[in-house]
């Protein structure tokens, strides 16, 4: 008789362990998930279509040369290779990808053009006061919708637009020395040589 009390014990257990074997299961599949890829690998459906149709506002008081500096036009991306980059002044990792983007727009074959996410135009200005600005055009967004058209996952992220105004190339993350020749090569790729 005592087989048979146990018995039931045993399945209730069972039956209250399962559950939480089953969610340890699939939480550990899903940090493995997270933590073995790199960011800058993740998927993005925009590769090949064109670049979002959207235009942005200047970044109000943002002057090259005692001009205003442009905001978004998409019309900017026909003809020119574009390097699109999404940032933050309150983004550390976009600090650390700043003199990355400096050498880059120094290139005089491509044209790098900023969205500036999420972010205040004063706090926008101080940051590119501070660090340089390498843009030619930057466009505020200021609610993160834009980014959504984007397909933007998080700042920094950046995208190259080929001369026929389509998305060829994406990286998430900053882009750091240790990443700056894979971003040089898609460059000398969509450049043609």
């Amino acid at each position: 008789m005592t087989d048979r009390a146990q018995t039931p014990a045993f399945q209730r257990r069972l039956l209250i362990a399962l559950p939480l074997l089953g969610f340890i299961a699939l939480a550990g599949l899903f940090f493995r998930g997270l933590s073995s890829g790199d960011p800058s690998r993740l998927p993005s459906a925009l590769i090949g279509r064109p670049a979002p149709n959207l235009s942005l506002p200047a970044l109000e008081g943002l002057t090259r040369e005692n001009l205003q500096v442009p905001g978004l036009d998409p019309s900017n991306f026909q003809g020119r290779v574009t390097l699109v980059n999404v940032w933050a002044s309150w983004c550390i990792p976009c600090r650390t990808e700043h003199p990355q983007l400096e050498r880059l727009a120094a290139d005089q074959r491509v044209q790098v053009i900023g969205i500036n996410y999420k972010d205040s135009s004063e706090n926008a200005r101080r940051f590119l006061g501070r660090y340089g600005n390498p843009f030619v055009a930057v466009g505020v967004d200021p609610g993160g919708r834009a980014a959504i058209e984007w397909g933007v996952y998080g700042v920094p992220e950046t995208f190259l637009i080929g001369r026929d105004g389509r998305i060829i190339y994406k990286h998430v993350g900053p882009i750091i020395e240790e990443n700056f020749m894979l971003v040089q090569r898609e460059i000398e790729k969509a450049l043609g040589g």
